[in-house]
This record gives C-alpha cells, structure tokens and sequence, in this order.
C-alpha cells in the first residue's frame, strides 16, 4: 500500500490501495526508439565521412548540412521528452472508494477523471503478444453501467492481479454502501 500525501478531492478515511503507472518496458522501447534514431544517423556519418567532410567545407552546404542535423537531433531529444513526460505523468490510482485516472496528453494537457468503486460493473484484463506475456504487462478496461470503457490502464504490469484487487475493493465498496444505506 503506498501513501500518498494528497489526493484530489479526498474523502474522509480514504485512502490508497495501488498506484500505477505504465510498466518499464513502455520505457524500454522509447530508449530503444531513442537509440536507434541517434545510432543508426551516426553510424551512416562515420561510414560516408570522406564524402560528408567534403560537403561541411562547403560555403553554403556546410552550414546547411550543420542545421539540419542539429535540428534533427533536437527533434529527437524533444520526442524522447514528450514520450517520457507521458509515460511519467499518466498514472492510475484505486483508493478504498475510487478509482483516479490522471492521464497527460502531450505538455500542456492533462485530463483527470474519477470513478465510484460502486459504479464499476466489469473489468477485463488483457494480455497481447509474446512481449508483453515474457514481461507480465498489459491493458485493463473498466467498464461501468454504460457501454463506453470509462478507464483504460495502458500497458500496466500484471493486470490480472490489479483486476482482480480492483473487484474486491469494487465488492467491499458496494456492501459498504447497501449497509450505509440500511443504517440510515
């Protein structure tokens, strides 16, 4: 269980049973993505470098050729930013009382929303590929009485564990409501 110091709009004897965010290897592939990008024009400068130091000493292919590159190298590094800052700041949180999806769409947007435990009808854990069953990572949908999936939980390790955690709590959470509502 881990303790957060704040949560949006907390509610008395509220507290965290999980946070989540995407699983590491979300991270790995964007550091390969980032390596492979960098690597592979490096490696190509390197091999042809007879003819591309020819071409720098060129009055106006020089320069060119200069701002290309650094315009293509700081395009990847503001990938890798955005792709981090996505993978950093999309997380998932269940309480005793709700489930908090708190989701980063590129720099100047952040959508979060919230869901009763109550409310939550089904979820569905899903595991795809040969990575992501070797790594035990995956989605999980939580459906409510709608036919819209409320939260998707991208690419979150071991999501049958968190399904199945997450419907307990679903369960507690509804008895804890009939008998609220029996005392009253």
């Amino acid at each position: 269980m881990m303790n957060l110091h704040h949560l949006p709009n907390q509610r008395p004897n509220e507290h965290v049973v999980l946070f989540l965010r995407r699983h590491w290897f979300s991270l790995l592939r964007i550091g390969c993505a980032f390596a492979l990008l960098t690597i592979l024009p490096l490696s190509l400068l390197w091999y042809f470098w007879n003819s591309v130091s020819v071409w720098i000493q060129e009055p106006f292919l020089g320069p060119l050729l200069t701002m290309v590159g650094c315009m293509y190298f700081l395009s990847i590094w503001l990938f890798v930013f955005l792709e981090f800052t996505d993978y950093y700041l999309d997380t998932w949180i269940i309480t005793n009382e709700r489930v908090l999806n708190i989701e980063q769409e590129g720099l100047f947007k952040r959508t979060s929303s919230e869901l009763d435990l109550a409310s939550v009808q089904d979820a569905t854990a899903e595991t795809r590929g040969f990575f992501e069953t070797m790594f035990s990572y995956g989605n999980l949908f939580v459906q409510t009485a709608g036919e819209k999936v409320r939260f998707h939980f991208k690419s979150i390790g071991h999501p049958e564990y968190v399904k199945e955690l997450l419907m307990r709590h679903v369960q507690e959470d509804k008895q804890r409501v009939v008998h609220t509502k029996e005392t009253k």
